[in-house]
């Protein structure tokens, strides 16, 4: 098991500064990786600040964390924008870029902008976006028409610093989304509650029965990723423990405004992750 976190780009945490300083906190500590989520706050209300802004002012600041979206709902993107930015921001970060991406949960963020919000329009978006997106990184030439996208005999440059690509982690619990995890790399298993309430959504037997439906439809022998995002207390693995047992790679700690304000979030992250893992270097 490895730790890392995934912070909200909401509220507090719209202002990127606050992310450089739970990152630069977050690596001193002994945890591995920083996440942020990719929602358009402010359609809704909600002050939000751009993930791949904030991602690569992390980079910046840090040198180990493995950095990425969770989740970026690719269908609100350009897949040849999302690949240059991808591309740009492993280079920065010397091949620790991670692309997490899903559906996206808030239809109104698509809606709202004459986007389609129908879940299987965006979800058609998604796979056709992920594969040209896996083209372009990979460094061929791409000429590709489809129901969605068009490349005509394009060549990515500059390409990441990781080969063959950077890492696809998806996310996503519907038997489709897991049958798409399981075409890629990693699957982000989303445990914790939506409804405000500080708890877990789903036990550790349940993202192992869905992290074995995804190894079922697994046709790849590379490693395979499972990122669960929770709650936990300062040298207590229990919890996190479990879901290693039941499959999990990587446990994310959730930071965000309705667990605490943004100095009590601090503290957490500065307590370090609830047990060491092996080693510093990205996974």
């Amino acid at each position: 098991m490895r730790y890392g976190i995934v912070a909200a780009n909401l509220g507090d945490y719209a202002d990127p500064r606050q992310a450089v300083r739970l990152a630069r906190t977050a690596e001193d500590a002994g945890w591995e990786g920083f996440f942020v989520w990719d929602h358009l706050g402010f359609v809704w209300g909600a002050p939000s600040g751009d993930p791949w802004v904030i991602l690569s002012a992390v980079a910046a600041s840090t040198r180990r964390l493995r950095l990425g979206t969770d989740v970026s709902p690719l269908a609100r993107r350009r897949p040849q924008v999302v690949a240059n930015t991808l591309a740009t921001l492993d280079l920065l970060s010397g091949g620790r870029a991670v692309f997490g991406a899903g559906l996206g949960g808030v239809p109104r963020e698509f809606a709202a902008f004459g986007d389609p919000g129908e879940a299987k329009v965006r979800a058609a978006m998604l796979d056709e976006g992920l594969m040209v997106l896996d083209r372009l990184l990979s460094g061929e030439e791409v000429t590709y028409r489809g129901g969605y996208y068009t490349v005509e005999g394009i060549t990515l440059s500059p390409l990441p610093a990781q080969r063959p690509r950077v890492p696809f982690w998806i996310g996503g619990e519907a038997p489709p989304a897991l049958r798409r995890a399981a075409r890629w790399d990693g699957w982000l298993a989303s445990a914790t509650r939506l409804d405000g309430i500080i708890g877990m959504s789903k036990s550790p037997e349940q993202i192992g029965a869905m992290v074995e439906y995804i190894l079922r439809h697994r046709t790849a022998d590379a490693p395979f990723e499972v990122a669960v995002d929770g709650y936990s207390e300062p040298g207590d693995a229990t919890l996190p423990r479990a879901y290693a047992r039941a499959g999990a790679t990587w446990w994310l700690e959730s930071i965000h405004g309705r667990r605490g304000t943004p100095d009590e979030m601090l503290a957490r992250v500065e307590a370090g992750p609830p047990e060491k893992s092996g080693d510093d270097a990205p996974g």
